[in-house]
């Protein structure tokens, strides 16, 4: 019942007070001020439009128009309420004077610039892929390897197939030895993978590629999503491990599955086919219970799902809510990382925080 009201009646009492603001702050005939605040609402109601996969319904470029009008309108409508909540709150303090909020052109304007700004700089960021380069030294490792990590990369309306090629060229000018994903591979809908063939571009990686699911694999149809690993040449570990050279590959299925198996469990069944000194790497999407890893002497956990909050201040949210929500991380003796992800869900917008990709030297 909390998330229920938090994504449902908190945004649209938080739209009734942008929009009310809007329509005092315009200088414009009432009519005019109706359509501002009807195209505000209109746009914002597209984002459940694409919850529901109505963009299935709808040629392949007007659903991507419309999931990418919809879920960046959260983000606008977001930095509008923190604006006019200061707006306010200098208002009651007398420092900012009432006739700045009321029929006044110029500061339409200032916000409206400042919003263009702000946002422009937010896709800018998003595009710019961040290389996080780690070293872990370790004596279960007899040669050097070079890995690849990532996490959300959310192919679908948003993320097409021309920006993933540009992914996958990033990726084999690192030279990997071997590529690890710890789920959201998928964003929701399977229609824009399939009619874009994007199974295609993991077949121009040229590193064997192991991953876990994530909660967005669910939200796409878990068998459709286990068959796409297949046609991508990804190999699924969901419950389950695999020996790859001195690496244990552990991959947890995601925490949406209440059946999926514990951690301890899946160690017990990967004993037989690994050696104590393997190097133990674990996939799990979504980064709760860390002490989980440590207790089970894993070497390194590799997570995502939080991507950070996207933009702030979500991010001080998930900073409260994870042990760590980003970044390296450490329990006695296993290191962790937790991305924020290479792909986004909805708008494509980083303020605040970063996508990026992660190399991993072990030595």
């Amino acid at each position: 019942m909390v998330w229920m009201f938090l994504f449902t009646v908190v945004p649209f009492l938080a739209m009734a007070y942008i929009g009310w603001h809007v329509w005092c702050l315009l200088p414009l005939a009432w009519g005019w001020k109706l359509a501002a605040v009807i195209v505000m609402v209109a746009s914002f109601l597209l984002m459940f439009g694409s919850i529901r996969r109505t963009t299935d319904e709808l040629p392949l470029e007007w659903g991507t128009a419309m999931y990418e009008t919809g879920t960046s309108s959260v983000f606008v409508l977001l930095y509008l309420f923190i604006l006019f909540l200061v707006l306010d709150l200098g208002r009651l303090l007398h420092l900012v004077p009432r006739t700045l909020l009321y029929n006044n052109g110029w500061t339409a304007g200032a916000i409206a610039l400042f919003m263009f700004g702000l946002f422009l700089y937010g896709n800018l960021h998003y595009k710019h892929k961040y290389r996080q380069e780690l070293t872990v030294q370790s004596d279960k490792v007899h040669k050097p390897l070079r890995l690849v990590m990532l996490s959300d990369l959310h192919l679908g309306y948003h993320n097409r197939r021309d920006e993933f090629h540009r992914w996958v060229d990033l990726i084999n000018a690192e030279h990997p030895d071997l590529i690890l994903i710890a789920g959201d591979i998928i964003d929701g809908s399977m229609r824009p993978l399939l009619e874009e063939r994007m199974h295609e571009e993991f077949l121009r990686l040229q590193a064997p590629v192991y991953a876990c699911l994530g909660n967005h694999e669910y939200y796409s149809g878990e068998p459709d999503a286990q068959r796409f690993y297949r046609d991508a040449g990804i190999h699924l570990l969901q419950d389950s491990a695999a020996l790859v050279g001195d690496l244990l590959i552990i991959g947890r299925d995601d925490r949406t599955n209440p059946h999926r198996k514990s951690l301890g469990k899946i160690m017990a069944e990967a004993g037989s086919q690994a050696p104590q000194s393997a190097f133990r790497i674990l996939l799990d999407h979504q980064p709760y219970h860390l002490e989980q890893a440590e207790q089970h002497a894993i070497d390194f956990q590799f997570s995502g799902h939080t991507h950070h909050g996207q933009v702030w201040p979500i991010s001080w949210i998930t900073d409260a809510i994870y042990e760590c929500a980003f970044g390296s991380h450490k329990r006695g003796r296993t290191d962790y990382y937790i991305s924020s992800g290479l792909g986004i869900w909805g708008g494509k917008f980083r303020i605040g925080t970063r996508s990026e990709y992660v190399v991993l030297n072990l030595r």
